[in-house]
């Protein structure tokens, strides 16, 4: 509100500034339009200095659309035009290599992601088939474990009766050459 407390003017001073920002979008769509220059809305609204959002409203957004057809169906420019200089068919080659370089990367960016993503879906997918061959390994080495247990038993039990029959041998060896000498001397 005004200090006098009567909106009335203010409000008249926004309807007229609502036009003449409509009357200027209006204006400047002409002159882009005679000018040929491609007619988008926010064209429109940086060359009018207006918001893009006027240039949707209704009112506006029809002239807009139907300036956009006009120029659709105009003539196309002539081909008698001078063809393009070589500094700007350099320029435009450069754009294109960068661009395709661009994609290029972004190829190789999106390879990776589905690379990552397909192993984590087939870790996923064999994920159980690991747990069961995990838990199938565990019984082998607790079978494998207890196997050598008893081998190493019996190991230890052979070779106590390894070192008796040694002892037995070396007994019956000394006791025999005993013998062998006493019937040596007997004679």
């Amino acid at each position: 509100m005004n200090p006098r407390g009567n909106p009335a003017p203010l409000a008249e001073a926004r309807r007229r500034h609502s036009l003449d920002k409509r009357a200027r979008v209006l204006t400047v769509l002409a002159t882009l339009e005679k000018q040929g220059k491609p007619l988008t809305f926010a064209a429109v609204a940086r060359a009018a200095r207006v918001s893009t959002w006027l240039t949707y409203a209704s009112g506006v957004r029809e002239h807009i659309e139907a300036a956009q057809l006009r120029q659709a169906h105009s003539t196309p420019p002539s081909a008698t035009a001078s063809p393009p200089s070589q500094l700007s068919l350099r320029t435009e080659l450069e754009i294109a290599r960068q661009e395709i370089k661009e994609l290029r990367d972004e190829r190789d960016r999106l390879q990776a992601a589905l690379r990552h993503q397909l192993g984590q879906q087939l870790d996923a997918i064999h994920a159980p088939d690991t747990a069961t061959r995990a838990d199938q390994l565990n019984a082998l080495n607790q079978d494998f474990t207890r196997r050598l247990e008893e081998a190493a038993s019996e190991n230890a039990t052979f070779r106590a009766r390894i070192t008796a029959l040694e002892e037995d041998l070396i007994a019956a060896r000394t006791s025999l050459r005993r013998m062998i000498r006493a019937e040596n001397t007997a004679r």
